[in-house]
């Protein structure tokens, strides 16, 4: 089928905070909506988190600025056909209308606003809900589904929805399509449960998304999600490179449409023909088992600790041409043989962490990562990198506590590569690969240990 995805540099409200009224609030949507109306010629498209109505809000400032949506979904509605239903749905009737006009599938990602009554326990004191809304409507504009963000990511002006809603919609051109929002894909409610109990092969995923590099930058992890999951994603980022937001694509767990670009502003549409079954790609079960010699005599290079994305790695250089390299942290001992094609002089290092990370979120990781690091210095490790020349073969592999293990293959320019080989063998898990397309910025086996966070 043919999919786009939109990542759209959003025309924000100068001051967010400021109290505005429905009026003004919907004329800065409307400038956005013009935007949206433009992006036409596939069988579904997708738009990201925040791209109407922005960031930065807080409770009341944002109010004006939500549109009401029954979640239920109990009314068959039409809002493009029927905008005199409910009050306040300029922009769910504008969506609406775009997905008639161009006789396509359509979602997108607004703040909502739902009235509740002092009887219910979780209903905030200012008596109403506000959530971080997807809404996906169908090639005729009917409102087929909508999901609230279960994962806010320092969103104050938005709760948390009681229980978490596992939502999907069926095509007639691909079936089933699940959907959530940014944050939502470190955590296993609802996006793993989604998957996993309603076999949902299509993803639909507006986001807002800071790139974090080296291990979480927002095409690196899209991708990695894709073949973990056996899925094909539309991925929706934002486009504010001041804001180190970029990153949006198309991916089936084989190959990927992608675009990521910190240097020029304006948005881009990705448009690209995918296979609607993803079976015969296997779940990362997959042949070539790690091996781990016994170990010589030989010095082994030094241990030394480092910070990367908050947390504390324990490192061991990666020095000469070639070798076997094992670093242990907790539970977790990370294996790599490697071979440098073309010795470079760029210092690259194997780390590992197994613990809970605690900062901008908490949740346990059990990582493996082969990285480049900023300088020649082991202080460098772990910084952000976007370019490397060092073409190097190497086999990962770690001892994993968890099933739920993301395969993180970034090239120099912050390109994508895919694994050789993938998946478990003697309760490791592994990947190998011969022969980076460019040089390599990090090789990482990222472990989401849900049940300890």
């Amino acid at each position: 089928y043919v999919a786009a995805v939109y990542e759209h540099e959003s025309i924000l409200s100068p001051n967010p905070t400021a109290l505005v009224d429905r009026r003004s609030a919907l004329e800065l949507m409307g400038r956005n909506l013009d935007i949206y109306e433009q992006q036409v010629g596939a069988q579904i498209i997708v738009f990201p988190e925040d791209g109407i109505h922005g960031f930065n809000f807080t409770r009341s400032s944002i109010y004006p600025y939500l549109d009401f949506v029954l979640h239920s979904h109990s009314v068959m509605w039409n809002p493009c056909r029927e905008p005199y239903l409910f009050n306040d749905t300029e922009v769910i009737q504008r969506l609406s209308c775009m997905a008639l006009k161009n006789k396509i599938f359509l979602v997108a990602n607004l703040g909502t606003k739902q009235p509740c009554e002092h009887s219910d326990p979780h209903c905030p004191s200012d008596g109403r809900y506000q959530f971080n809304t997807n809404v996906a409507f169908d090639a005729n504009g009917v409102l087929v589904a909508t999901y609230r963000k279960h994962n806010l990511y320092f969103e104050y002006a938005f709760d948390t929805p009681p229980e978490p809603d596992y939502k999907f919609f069926d095509t007639p051109f691909a079936g089933k399509f699940g959907m959530f929002t940014c944050f939502d894909i470190l955590f296993f409610e609802p996006a793993v449960h989604l998957i996993r109990q309603y076999d949902v092969k299509q993803i639909v995923y507006p986001t807002a998304w800071m790139n974090q590099l080296p291990l979480l930058s927002a095409v690196e992890f899209q991708q990695a999600f894709a073949t973990a999951f056996n899925v094909n994603i539309l991925a929706a980022n934002i486009h504010h490179p001041a804001l180190g937001m970029t990153g949006s694509g198309i991916y089936t767990p084989v190959k990927s449409f992608i675009y990521h670009n910190m240097e020029s502003y304006g948005g881009k549409l990705i448009v690209a023909e995918i296979p609607v079954s993803t079976t015969g790609y296997g779940t990362n079960l997959e042949k070539t088992p790690g091996r781990v010699r016994e170990k010589g005599n030989e010095q082994s290079p030094p241990l030394f600790y480092a910070e990367m994305m908050y947390d504390n790695f324990t490192f061991v250089p990666v020095w000469g041409e070639k070798g076997e390299l094992q670093v242990c942290a907790n539970t977790l001992c990370c294996y790599l043989n490697y071979q440098r094609v073309v010795l470079t002089d760029e210092l690259y290092a194997l780390g590992v962490f197994d613990g809970l990370h605690t900062v901008h979120g908490t949740y346990y990781v059990q990582a493996c990562a082969l990285v480049k690091c900023g300088g020649l210095s082991f202080s460098t490790c772990g910084q952000e990198v976007t370019d490397a020349t060092a073409l190097i073969d190497f086999q990962l592999w770690g001892n994993m506590s968890t099933p739920y293990i993301f395969p993180l293959l970034l090239t120099s320019g912050i390109t994508l590569d895919f694994a050789d080989h993938l998946g478990w063998k003697n309760n490791h898990y592994f990947m190998s690969k011969n022969r980076t397309s460019s040089g390599l910025l990090t090789a990482a086996l990222y472990g989401r240990w849900y049940e300890k966070d």
